[in-house]
C-alpha cells in the first residue's frame, strides 16, 4: 500500500483548504480523495448558472432526498449536495457569508477555547481576497475571492430601499460592523467567474505542488482502524469498483461534509453501537453523537409577479438562454456573470433577541421547488430563513453498502419557536414588498397568495410548501469532554482514536446566521495550523 502522511477524504470547501495549507510544508506528502470529478465545466465556472446545478442530481450533484419528513405533512425534501472539486462550493449561489459575531462568541461560552469572533476573525481574513480592500473585517491577500454586488438591475436596490421604508436599518457589509438590516450581498465571483474553493486553493497546486496527489472518481468505503488509531483508507475506484487502501503515518483527515462525514464513519464502524448493529457493522469504536445533531436553515418563499420584463424569465426566455451563454462563453459579458441573488436582509422577528434570527435572500425569478417547475411569469421571490432552529435530526447508515444513500431525517418544525420565527419573517417580509419603493416592480402575490392569513395558514403553507436552504451542519459536533453526544473536541480531533479528525461543516455544534461556506473554510484554515502545530493567529476585536 502506498502511504501519505495525511490522507484528506473529500476535495469540498475544507478538503480544499487543507490541501493547500498542509502542501505549504514540501516535505509533508498528501493524498487528497474526491468521490466526484474535477467540477470545472462551463456550467459550473459560469454564475447565471447556479439554479440549473443544484436543482437536478447529476455529475456535480450527489441530489440526496430526506426520508418522509415527520411535520411537513410527510414529503421527502431534495437535498442537493456538492460532488466534485469544490464540494458544495461549486454548486451553490456564492454568497460569502460569515455570520454573526455572538455565533462564534456561543461557541466558545460552551467551552470551545479558541472558537470566539475574536479568535475565529482572523482566519476568515487569511482565508480572503476582498475587492474594495483590507481593513479591520477584510483580507486582501487571501486564496477566496470576495467581491460587493455589481448587477445594475434595479429591482435589487428597490427591495433594500423598501426595508429602509418600513424602518429597517442599512448596511453595506453583513460581515462587518453591523449585521442587522437590509443590503447588498457579497459574493465568491471573481472576473465575472464562480471562485469555488477549488479554484482559490486546489487548482493552482495541480501540477505545481509535487507532494499533492489529488485523485477524483474515488468512493471511500472506510477508515482503516489498528489499535486504536486511524492508519489509512479503503477505497473503490472505476467502473469495476475495486478495492484498495492507502496508509496514512500521521492523519487521516475526513471532509466529507455534514452527511457523507457521519455517514463514512458509521460505515468505519464509528458511531451509535445500537444503530451500527441494526445494519450489521461491526462496533469499532463507540460514539453516540455521529449523525446526530442534524441543524439546516429551513425557508419559505415568497414570492411577487413583475410587471417590468427585467427578472429572470425574460433574461433567459426561449433563445436568450443561448445567447446568454454564447455571450459568457465569448465574451464573458452579460447576465451570464450574476447569480441573480445579489441581495437580502438579516432581521430579528422579536426586537428582544440580541442577533437577527431571519434571513431573507432577493432572487430574480419566482422559484418554485428549488427551480425544477418553470413558472413561466416575470417575478422576483424573497426567501425567508430561520437561521437559528431549535429542531434537530440525523443522518444515520440505511445499510452497510457504502453506496447506498444515508438516512436523513431533518425533522424541520418540530420546534414550535421555529415555527413562530417563519410566520413572523412571513409577515415582515410582505410589509416591505407593500412599500412604495416596490411599486413600479411588484404585481400579484404569486406565493403564498393572499388568502394565506391566519397562523394556522402560514403553518400549513410552511409545512406543505417550505424547502432547505442547504445549510446542513452538526452531525459531528465538537464539544466538552462532558458532553455525550460531542464528536469531536475544539481541536476537531476525534474523541477516543488517534490520527483521526474531521474538518467541515459538521463540526459545528450550532447553526452560525448565514451560508455556510464562508465558516467552513474558516474552520479548515485554523484547523490547517492545528495539524501542523503552529501557534493560532492573535486574536482580533476591531471596535464598532
Amino acid at each position: 500500500m502506498t502511504q501519505y502522511d495525511y490522507v484528506i477524504i473529500g476535495a469540498g470547501s475544507a478538503g480544499c483548504v487543507l490541501a493547500h495549507r498542509l502542501t505549504e510544508d514540501a516535505n509533508v506528502r498528501v493524498l487528497l480523495l474526491e468521490a466526484g470529478g474535477k467540477a470545472d465545466s462551463m456550467l459550473v465556472r459560469m454564475p447565471a448558472t447556479a439554479s440549473d446545478l443544484f436543482s437536478v442530481q447529476g455529475p456535480c450533484n450527489w441530489g440526496f432526498w430526506t426520508e418522509p419528513e415527520p411535520h411537513l405533512e410527510g414529503r421527502r425534501l431534495w437535498w442537493p449536495r456538492g460532488r466534485g472539486w469544490g464540494g458544495s462550493s461549486a454548486i451553490n449561489a456564492m454568497v460569502y457569508i460569515r455570520g454573526h459575531a455572538r455565533d462564534y462568541d456561543a461557541w466558545r461560552q460552551q467551552g470551545l477555547e479558541g472558537w470566539s469572533y475574536a479568535e475565529v476573525l482572523p482566519y476568515f481574513k487569511r482565508a480572503e481576497t476582498f475587492e474594495s480592500g483590507g481593513n479591520a473585517y477584510h483580507g486582501s491577500t487571501g486564496p477566496l475571492h470576495v467581491a460587493p454586488a455589481r448587477s445594475a438591475n434595479p429591482l435589487f436596490r428597490a427591495v433594500i430601499e423598501a426595508g429602509r421604508e418600513e424602518g429597517f436599518p442599512v448596511t453595506d457589509d453583513f460581515n462587518g460592523v453591523r449585521q442587522e438590516g437590509w443590503g447588498p450581498y457579497h459574493l465568491n465571483i471573481k472576473d465575472g467567474e464562480r471562485w469555488s474553493a477549488a479554484a482559490a486553493y486546489l487548482k493552482p497546486l495541480l501540477g505545481v505542488r509535487r507532494n499533492l496527489d489529488a485523485r477524483t472518481e474515488v468512493h471511500v468505503t472506510r477508515i482503516l482502524i489498528e489499535q486504536g488509531r486511524a492508519v489509512g483508507v479503503e477505497y473503490a475506484q472505476g467502473t469495476r469498483r475495486e478495492l484498495r487502501q492507502v496508509r496514512a503515518s500521521r492523519e487521516v483527515i475526513v471532509c466529507a461534509g455534514a452527511v457523507q462525514t457521519p455517514q463514512i464513519l458509521q460505515l468505519s464502524g464509528i458511531g451509535d453501537p445500537l444503530q451500527l448493529q441494526e445494519v450489521g457493522v461491526p462496533v469499532v469504536h463507540s460514539l453516540k453523537g455521529v449523525g446526530r445533531n442534524l441543524q439546516d436553515h429551513f425557508n419559505v418563499m415568497v414570492a411577487y409577479e413583475c410587471p417590468q420584463p427585467i427578472t429572470g424569465y425574460s433574461v433567459r426566455r426561449g433563445l436568450r438562454k443561448y445567447l446568454l451563454a454564447l455571450n459568457y462563453l465569448l465574451r464573458k459579458q452579460g447576465f451570464g456573470r450574476h447569480n441573480f441573488l445579489e441581495s437580502g436582509a438579516f432581521l430579528k422577528s422579536r426586537p428582544e433577541l440580541d442577533r437577527p434570527d431571519l434571513q431573507l435572500h432577493v432572487v430574480l425569478s419566482i422559484m418554485r421547488d428549488h427551480g425544477k417547475v418553470s413558472v413561466d411569469k416575470d417575478g422576483f421571490t424573497l426567501y425567508v430563513c430561520h437561521l437559528r432552529p431549535e429542531s434537530r435530526g440525523e443522518v444515520r447508515l440505511r445499510s452497510r453498502d457504502p453506496f447506498d444513500t444515508p438516512a436523513i431525517r431533518a425533522n424541520y418544525l418540530a420546534a414550535e419557536g421555529d415555527r413562530r420565527a417563519l410566520r413572523e419573517g412571513v409577515r415582515i417580509t410582505r410589509r416591505v414588498a407593500s412599500r412604495s419603493a416596490l411599486d413600479g416592480f411588484r404585481g400579484a402575490e404569486y406565493s403564498p397568495g393572499p388568502r394565506v392569513q391566519t397562523d394556522e395558514e402560514i403553518d400549513a403553507w410552511a409545512r406543505r410548501e417550505g424547502e432547505t436552504l442547504y445549510h446542513p451542519v452538526g452531525t459531528c459536533r465538537m464539544g466538552t469532554a462532558d458532553d455525550p453526544l460531542a464528536v469531536v473536541d475544539e481541536t476537531l480531533k476525534l474523541r477516543g482514536l488517534e490520527g483521526l479528525r474531521v474538518v467541515d461543516a459538521s463540526v459545528m455544534p450550532t447553526l452560525i446566521g448565514g451560508n455556510t461556506h464562508a465558516p467552513t473554510v474558516m474552520i479548515a484554515e485554523k484547523a490547517a495550523d492545528m495539524i501542523r502545530g503552529r501557534n493560532a493567529l492573535p486574536p482580533e476585536a476591531p471596535s464598532a
